[in-house]
């Protein structure tokens, strides 16, 4: 009997501590993460025929390139569709993880664990060992976040691993700069943290805003595609706070608006620069299987 199985994973935006999810911090010092899983998704596809031979294709509603995640969820959903039922989502998370660094990605943990667990994560990373949280917050905090954080995919393609590499090997020679930044960026998860759990939207434009600050301090090339455009409605004050997704140097960006503000003006800002606005949601499911067998 023939037999398909799908797997929906989501891909993720990260509000805080990006980089710290790496081996090459966390194998020394505590990373931690703040993460939304949201409602675009990669999708594998197992058949296996009446022959027992399998084809497996993959589909994907983000580019790669976007700061996304996108790569994590592909594995994700892969390994989802192959494992069978008896590994947890943690257990998909850590294997797809671990294919990656098998390729030479010097990444972190943090796209996998999204995918895998879906909704809002506080994570830890301490050497091999992650910490997963769910935050929970109202339902009209959460509505908050989806109505003022616009995302706008700038068509500017990154290869994260080309990225990481340059800061990683500063990093493991001293630099005091990169550390300084690294160590910057993950205290900016503790504040997001708390943002998040007092439900307080000024908090947490202010800590996106500074969060996205603390990135400069690893170099000024990540932000740049977007600063140039970006800084004049901050000092306006059209909009609360931006910050890119992922590695930075292109891909997606986040936008916060102040509350009452016409969203017309960052759209046609957007749509002058050849952005494309991206409609999201956050997820609350990470993998989702299912399994259809066929005479």
């Amino acid at each position: 009997m023939a037999k398909t199985v799908t797997v929906r994973v989501p891909v993720r935006i990260d509000l805080a501590g990006g980089w710290t999810d790496v081996p090459a911090y966390c194998s020394n010092q505590v990373g931690e993460v703040i993460n939304i899983a949201i409602n675009r998704y990669i999708t594998a596809e197992m058949h296996i025929d009446d022959d027992r031979k399998i084809t497996v294709q993959y589909s994907s509603d983000v580019p790669i390139g976007s700061g996304l995640g996108t790569s994590g969820a592909m594995n994700v959903a892969l390994l989802a569709a192959i494992s069978g039922d008896g590994r947890t989502p943690e257990d998909i998370a850590e294997l797809a993880f671990q294919f990656e660094a098998l390729l030479g990605n010097t990444g972190g943990r943090q796209d996998q664990w999204a995918s895998a667990l879906g909704g809002i994560q506080h994570l830890r990373f301490e050497g091999d060992t992650v910490t997963s949280t769910q935050l929970n917050p109202s339902p009209e905090f959460m509505s908050w976040i989806e109505k003022n954080l616009l995302l706008f995919d700038s068509g500017i393609t990154h290869v994260s691993g080309d990225l990481h590499q340059e800061v990683w090997k500063k990093y493991r020679k001293g630099d005091q700069g990169i550390k300084d930044g690294l160590e910057r960026i993950r205290h900016m998860t503790q504040e997001m943290l708390e943002a998040i759990q007092s439900e307080s939207s000024a908090s947490f434009a202010h800590s996106l805003y500074r969060a996205s600050w603390s990135v400069n301090l690893l170099g000024k090339e990540f932000n740049e595609p977007f600063e140039k455009y970006l800084k004049p409605l901050q000092f306006d004050e059209s909009i609360m706070a931006w910050k890119v997704m992922g590695a930075g140097a292109g891909g997606v960006v986040g936008i916060v608006l102040n509350d009452g503000y016409d969203r017309k003006t960052v759209t046609e800002l957007a749509k002058e620069q050849g952005w494309t606005e991206i409609k999201w949601a956050i997820e609350h499911q990470g993998i989702v299987r299912e399994v259809n067998l066929h005479e």
